[in-house]
């Protein structure tokens, strides 16, 4: 292990979690971009956890977070609130280890999400307009019900579940430059971050975020934590205005920059993957992409190799018509 700090998570943590994982999630594809490759002149590869079980990421966090429960608070039930991924993650993951779920999802949430995670086992609560509504009430069913609150990122077992993603990258293509990865909360660049700056401390992690949106990119930049946000975005997944605390101490320590996109290069991106590379994403996780098209990135990727984190695909087919239809591609 190269990193010589101390650190709220460490690659043990991340590789104990991959052994927890093992049979339940899926190794994710990540196939080289012509396109992209051609566009940004460097070669491109895009990780694909929009084909992950319950169609992102966040299964691997909520899993290592659930698994890792004693048999005691297995047996109290859990509860997380969410607009939509880590919600499903939670509820597919308590289907797998026989707990009982309870999600709190805001009444905004997209309706392809609040099903699924209603067909995978958990009791949706659908409750108030925002995050900080959502927690709220989770926080009366803790104090009424004795639950078990599971969070969405700010956790050391649901960020090291994450950082498994940071050992595939690693496994399929060991001598990657740069890897670039959305950001909500934190929970997904902190774990990647972790795993691969442990094993080689040379490769750039760079964190995206909506211009709307972007807690983390101005705690990054101001040197504490902070919340910033404007109005909503397109990439619903990452609409966090504060990041958390544990993810934040690992960013400000391993990332190497944090870059901002405009919702016309969230909607652009959206559009690109779809039409070049056959592949639908949510908002959030075309953020990446964004990027590279954005040409902001041009530095890093030059004559380099580079993953785009593809973090998830759980979006309501309206929208997809909704947003080809107004994109500039």
């Amino acid at each position: 292990m190269h990193i010589d700090y101390e650190l709220p998570v460490t690659i043990i943590d991340v590789l104990e979690a991959k052994k927890r994982l093992t049979g339940y999630i899926y190794k994710t594809g990540m196939p080289r971009s012509n396109y992209l490759s051609e566009c940004c002149k460097g070669e491109i590869f895009l990780k694909f956890e929009n084909m992950q079980r319950t169609g992102s990421f966040k299964i691997r966090g909520a899993f290592n977070k659930l698994s890792s429960l004693t048999e005691e608070e297995k047996r109290k039930g859990v509860v997380a609130c969410s607009a939509g991924n880590h919600a499903q993650g939670v509820s597919l993951s308590c289907a797998i280890l026989g707990i009982d779920g309870k999600v709190v999802m805001p009444n905004g949430a997209p309706k392809s999400k609040v099903a699924a995670t209603s067909d995978y086992s958990a009791q949706v609560v659908m409750h108030g307009d925002n995050f900080n509504d959502t927690i709220a009430k989770v926080s009366e069913i803790v104090e009424m019900e004795g639950r078990i609150f599971i969070p969405p990122y700010d956790d050391e077992k649901v960020i090291a579940g994450q950082g498994t993603i940071g050992l595939e990258i690693l496994e399929d293509l060991y001598d990657v430059d740069n890897v670039i990865v959305p950001i909500g909360g934190g929970g997904l660049i902190a774990g990647i971050a972790l795993a691969i700056k442990s094993i080689n401390p040379t490769i750039n992690i760079i964190g995206v975020q909506a211009e709307n949106v972007h807690g983390m990119a101005a705690s990054f930049y101001k040197g504490e934590l902070m919340a910033h946000r404007t109005t909503g975005t397109l990439a619903d997944g990452c609409d966090v205005s504060r990041p958390g605390r544990i993810t934040y101490e690992i960013v400000k320590k391993l990332v190497t920059d944090i870059v901002l996109v405009s919702e016309d290069e969230i909607r652009n991106s959206m559009v690109a993957l779809i039409q070049r590379n056959k592949v639908v994403t949510e908002g959030a996780g075309a953020l990446a992409t964004a990027a590279l098209l954005s040409g902001k990135l041009d530095h890093y990727i030059k004559g380099r190799k580079t993953v785009s984190i593809i973090s998830g695909g759980n979006i309501d087919l309206s929208r997809v018509s909704q947003i080809t239809g107004s994109a500039d591609i």
